[in-house]
């Protein structure tokens, strides 16, 4: 089992979370009943729908992480799952970003999939 695969089967089990197709086309998602939530784009890369304000307060946090990727502008980063400990980052972020769509839904008429870092973002292997 890939840890993609562990992460998702891990995160269909929260009771905020249902299984759908992504938006963007790619990769299964899962959504609250707000937001897209997480794409699973690959086996080893995740798009979640952290918000833009969420973002802004873990900045530096996410920054430094060596599994996060971030486009500039985008309310989505790009995690990289190479280990256990991402997938724990993973679980932890996803819990930040439904708190973050209570509090900062997506526009009406403006799907959150539109926008994922999908093909935006190039993670290169760690060195």
């Amino acid at each position: 089992m890939t840890l993609a695969q562990r992460a998702m089967e891990q995160l269909e089990a929260w009771p905020d979370l249902s299984s759908g197709r992504a938006s963007c086309g790619v990769g299964p998602a899962l959504r609250s009943v707000r937001s897209e939530i997480v794409h699973f784009h690959s086996e080893r890369d995740v798009d979640l729908h952290l918000t833009v304000p969420a973002i802004g307060r873990f900045h530096d946090d996410l920054r430094d992480s060596t599994a996060i990727r971030m486009v500039p502008g985008s309310g989505w980063v790009t995690v990289h799952l190479d280990c256990d400990t991402d997938v724990d980052l993973l679980m932890s972020l996803v819990s930040a970003a439904l708190k973050a769509h209570q509090t900062h839904p997506s526009p009406a008429g403006h799907p959150a999939g539109d926008e994922c870092n999908f093909r935006r973002v190039t993670v290169l292997p760690r060195g």
